[in-house]
């Protein structure tokens, strides 16, 4: 019985050693850069929004995208997008989740959508060589709603972009650093 819980506990450490990446010099210098330059591209891959009673009973209906569940929504295939180019931001990501006031007629403000230059811009190196990236924005189609982000980029290139709302539940996606693409 002793050698089995040993030569679990033995796999166990190994596993766990195993599954912890460090960052390469080549990944750090290249996010360094990239950050430096603030011209970047990101696509969500997840919507992970906030889980609330609707949001399981949208989920139980067999209404999300499959793989995807209440707290975790499959975005691939559908556009979206956040785009820094030196002091300008923009974005457009698919909301999922419960608005909590405002909203129009006609369905033109369903997302998360902002373009210009952020108030209280913060770009700071946080840890694990990563950086954080905080402003505030109002939203591209109404002047009612305003946005708190901050997006978290990684030297593997992924990303976390997290959206507090005046209006809206929050919500967090993941995704990855794109090269940008040129303008024509």
């Amino acid at each position: 019985m002793k050698r089995f819980v040993f030569l679990i506990s033995m796999i166990f450490i190994l596993l766990s050693c195993a599954s912890s990446k460090n960052a390469t010099q080549a990944e750090i210098d290249n996010l360094n850069a990239l950050i430096e330059s603030k011209t970047f591209e990101i696509e969500a891959e997840w919507a992970e929004p906030m889980v609330t009673n609707a949001m399981a009973q949208i989920a139980n209906a067999g209404l999300l995208p499959i793989g995807s569940n209440a707290g975790n929504i499959n975005l691939v295939g559908n556009s979206n997008f956040f785009k820094m180019k030196k002091d300008t931001v923009a974005a457009y990501l698919p909301y999922f989740g419960e608005r909590q006031a405002g909203g129009s007629y006609g369905g033109t403000d369903i997302g998360i959508e902002f373009e210009g230059t952020p108030e209280d811009l913060v770009v700071s190196e946080d840890k694990e060589n990563s950086y954080k990236i905080s402003f505030k924005i109002k939203d591209k189609n109404t002047s009612t709603e305003n946005y708190n982000v901050i997006v978290r980029v990684y030297p593997s290139l992924s990303s976390t972009i997290y959206v507090n709302s005046t209006q809206k539940n929050s919500i967090r996606y993941r995704g990855k650093v794109l090269k940008t693409s040129k303008e024509k």
